[in-house]
């Protein structure tokens, strides 16, 4: 298990001057953007502008904070509004899309996985208590507080997440130690050769 402030993540400008990228973590480590398994990340969208493509790799988005933006492909099969905060997003990132900014900078919360490699599932949980049985996943306290099992906790600013890779063992699990606590939770499973 490892924890992480994304208060404390490097930020890497685009190369389009667009927005930076926070790296949460690539799995396997130190792999590229065309060998990853997937990837998770928060981005600052800036400005308007494209949305690179990615061959091969199903995205999650998900609005943090910020106006959100509308995302709409040239053929319009992509045309989504992401303006409500906490709402995953999926599609395909084969497409190369526009994004336009619907207000001010946005930080938005991205999922890659490698098509026929992992699959992503993200989730968002409002109180309660929680568990993900999935040998890669990612916990991100987005408000109030989490306990993990075990005695750890996940405070938004602060401890604001974990991460696990390659793990066999028993499901993790949260509960909500506070009344306004909410949590992402990004589930990532191996793909079956043949499915």
């Amino acid at each position: 298990m490892h924890f992480f402030s994304s208060q404390s993540l490097p930020a890497t400008p685009w190369k389009n001057g667009g927005g930076t990228t926070q790296e949460v973590v690539c799995w396997p480590q130190g792999a590229g953007l065309d060998s990853f398994e997937w990837r998770i990340s928060i981005a600052q969208i800036a400005r308007s502008g494209p949305f690179s493509a990615f061959a091969g790799i199903d995205r999650v988005i998900t609005l943090l904070s910020g106006d959100g933006v509308h995302l709409h492909s040239p053929d319009g099969a992509i045309n989504h509004r992401l303006g409500q905060a906490l709402q995953p997003f999926a599609f395909s990132g084969d497409v190369a899309l526009d994004c336009d900014l619907l207000g001010g900078p946005s930080y938005d919360f991205n999922v890659m996985a490698r098509r026929g490699v992992a699959h992503a599932v993200v989730s968002i949980h409002h109180g309660g208590s929680m568990q993900l049985a999935s040998p890669h996943g990612l916990l991100l306290a987005r408000a109030g507080q989490w306990q993990l099992q075990g005695g750890a906790a996940l405070q938004a600013g602060v401890h604001d997440g974990v991460y696990w890779a390659a793990h066999s063992g028993a499901a993790v699990e949260a509960s909500a130690a506070s009344d306004d606590a909410i949590l992402i939770a990004v589930a990532l499973n191996k793909v079956a050769i043949g499915a």
